[in-house]
């Protein structure tokens, strides 16, 4: 089967998961990263290389301590702790890594040292075992110019906490063979990492944003203070620069790379000698802010911002990574709160270009755009597209969110649709979520909150947000759901509009919407009923109880058409129901049908959450209504107003209050 690789798990690897790797420095990142492979696959044999015994007994510690506070916090079972545990050695004896399939190196940022610990790593281990460095800005053509087997080996740049932070940059240089940056890709997909595949250029992408970032902030000091400077900050980021600098000690760091690229792309990048001087910066925590007089504000904010959009633009020109990726890497690697494109589409033109013209004048030598700045944003953010078999496989690629819908996702994933649904040689369509975990959590509440008590806003809202499903309610050509995780609420509501599902084995389906004093408002009232009737049992427990239907239960009621054990087969199986489905697909049942009476029970959810009355109420007249209602359209227009009604009630106040502030809701009050 021929596919591309915007989405890893389409792609069939040439080798299974590790069983057996060897993390190279016991130091700050080193334990990071092997505490993460072992959370995700318990079973690996993890061996941790250092030249100090002390470090290797302190990094064991530190991954007991991890373990214990999964535990404490509910994130982690007593039994799944002591599977982390278990196999995990130190040594100081390189004879430790023989059997490695792969090797991480994570030791400082020395390129001769490194070059010594992978002359000491090809001695000992197969021809064939990959070999990465875990380095911020050093070039992979660098590192490994003298390994005899170059082809295995590139770069891995995992970012701090390694454990938790899901971005790793794979580096794509002229001697890695493509199978194995497609594995690396696989395999950090297939644990729950975010691959950013970049070219082999000093400091990569993101760190050239971010240590250009830094230096702009530590140049503007003779402007003003630290604390300043990152109050301006706090804008776009979550916490300032100054204030990651001294958490991650990286006055050092700074230094290093961007000596590195001043030397390589011209005096521009050279550090600021302040970073040389100093240990500690004077700051504000996040959250915090001083005051920044206005003029003095202005100044900085144009500076950074210019600094930000002039990286940007100068990865794009050189092909250095894509623009989602680029976006989505800022958000999850290095905490800004929307990505650099996302700002620019934010911003007008003639913004845009003052803040670009400003920073030339103050910065001369810093990259500037080389396309109209309009070009830059052709791009979808939110979603992957590849080509199997000519089926267009839509990947909804929103992991910070577990691939929650919103109204960008949704424009895009129906834009996709309309460019491609009149194309005689595209049979169909396949919708999945990106990794392992989710098809779709949801949909985002977004601007829900502000219409809490306006009945006509809520409705409309509610046909907004339906406009991708009901564009596929009309489509000629097929769309199949291929569920490779939870598909939860509005992500449930979207699946059911495709007219094919396929899930993994483990997937699971749940409607939650009465937990939060609203209803499900973009067809969960009226859709199932209509293309599952002999089910309605079981919609009614989950639109009134939020009972999960697992994917076998889904099976054997006719929900889901078929089961598979891996990601790579469920996507086989999702073109194969679309090529089935290509000669005609069955719509939704356009009159009225019948539907059971809903039984007494107690206003009270299937994990013991104490419901709102008035929601159920409110959510089984919709139902009945529905049912009886003479079309498809009229039907969903009930669901509509429904979910109007629902946004003005107390419960709706308080379930949406409670979600925000991240506790239970009292529906006991609220009514």
């Amino acid at each position: 089967m021929q596919v591309s690789i915007n989405n890893p798990l389409l792609r069939t690897p040439l080798r299974p998961l590790p069983r057996h790797v060897a993390v190279i420095g016991a130091g700050s990142i080193g334990p990071d990263i092997g505490y993460y492979l072992k959370s995700a696959l318990p079973d690996l044999k993890l061996t941790i290389i250092d030249i100090s015994q002390n470090a290797i007994d302190s990094a064991l510690g530190r991954f007991a301590d991890y373990a214990r506070k999964a535990v404490v916090k509910g994130k982690m079972s007593e039994q799944q702790a002591t599977a982390v545990l278990q196999q995990v050695h130190g040594s100081t004896d390189y004879d430790a890594i023989k059997n490695c399939d792969w090797v991480i190196e994570a030791a400082t940022e020395n390129l001769s040292l490194k070059r010594r610990i992978f002359a000491e790593v090809e001695a000992r281990v197969a021809k064939d075992a990959v070999i990465t460095s875990n380095t911020s800005s050093l070039p992979a053509e660098r590192i490994f110019a003298e390994l005899r087997y170059k082809n295995r080996a590139t770069v891995t740049h995992f970012f701090a906490p390694a454990w938790r932070n899901p971005a790793v940059e794979v580096i794509d240089w002229p001697a890695a063979a493509p199978e194995v940056v497609a594995w690396l890709g696989w395999v950090f997909c297939n644990t729950g990492k975010l691959p950013l595949v970049t070219k082999d250029v000093p400091c990569f992408m993101l760190d050239r944003i971010f240590d250009n970032w830094c230096n702009e902030a530590a140049l503007l000091l003779d402007q003003a203070s630290a604390a300043e400077i990152d109050s301006v900050a706090s804008e776009f980021v979550h916490a300032g620069p100054f204030f990651v600098l001294n958490l991650a000690r990286g006055n050092p760091i700074i230094t290093e790379t961007n000596t590195l690229q001043a030397d390589e792309e011209g005096e521009h990048y050279r550090p600021a000698p302040v970073f040389r001087s100093v240990e500690q910066w004077l700051t504000v925590a996040p959250g915090k802010r001083v005051e920044v007089p206005a003029a003095r504000l202005g100044a900085i904010r144009d500076r950074l911002l210019g600094i930000l959009l002039s990286q940007s633009v100068d990865i794009l020109d050189r092909t250095i990574g894509t623009p989602a990726d680029l976006d989505l890497g800022c958000c999850s690697a290095l905490g800004f709160r929307v990505g650099p494109l996302s700002l620019l589409r934010q911003m007008s033109g003639e913004e845009a270009r003052r803040v670009l013209d400003r920073l030339a004048r103050e910065r001369p030598g810093m990259p500037m755009p080389r396309r109209a700045l309009a070009d830059y944003l052709r791009f979808e953010r939110h979603v992957l597209v590849d080509d199997v078999e000519g089926v267009k496989v839509i990947t909804l690629r929103r992991p910070e969110a577990l691939n929650a819908l919103h109204d960008e996702m949704t424009d895009e994933i129906l834009a996709v649709i309309r460019r491609y649904e009149n194309d005689p040689t595209v049979p169909g369509f396949v919708i999945t979520g990106y990794g392992t975990k989710a098809f779709c959590a949801g949909a985002d509440i977004g601007r829900f909150p502000s219409m809490l008590g306006d009945r006509e806003a809520a409705a409309q809202y509610s046909r907004d947000c339906s406009r991708l499903l009901v564009h596929l309610d009309a489509m000629h050509k097929p769309v199949v759901a291929a569920l490779n995780g939870m598909a939860l609420g509005g992500g449930f509501e979207l699946a059911m509009r495709c007219h094919g599902l396929v899930a993994m084995q483990t997937s699971w389906m749940q409607l939650p919407e009465v937990s939060l004093g609203i209803l499900p408002g973009i067809g969960a009232m009226v859709v199932p009923y209509r293309r599952w009737p002999k089910a309605a049992g079981t919609f009614h427990a989950m639109l009134r109880r939020c009972e999960k239907l697992n994917a076998r239960k889904a099976l054997e009621l006719g929900v889901v058409d078929q089961l598979t054990n891996s990601p790579m087969e469920l996507i086989q199986a999702a073109v194969a129901r679309v090529l089935g489905l290509a000669k005609g697909h069955e719509r939704i049942h356009d009159g009225p049908v019948t539907v059971p009476a809903f039984e007494r029970m107690a206003a009270e959810a299937a994990n013991g959450l104490a419901l709102s009355p008035t929601t159920l109420r409110l959510l089984e007249t919709a139902v009945q209504q529905a049912a009886l209602a003479p079309t498809l359209s009229e039907a969903l227009e009930i669901g509509y107003l429904a979910f109007g009604d629902s946004a003005c009630t107390g419960a709706a106040r308080e379930g949406i209050a409670a979600f925000g502030e991240r506790r239970t809701p009292d529906f006991v009050a609220a009514g």
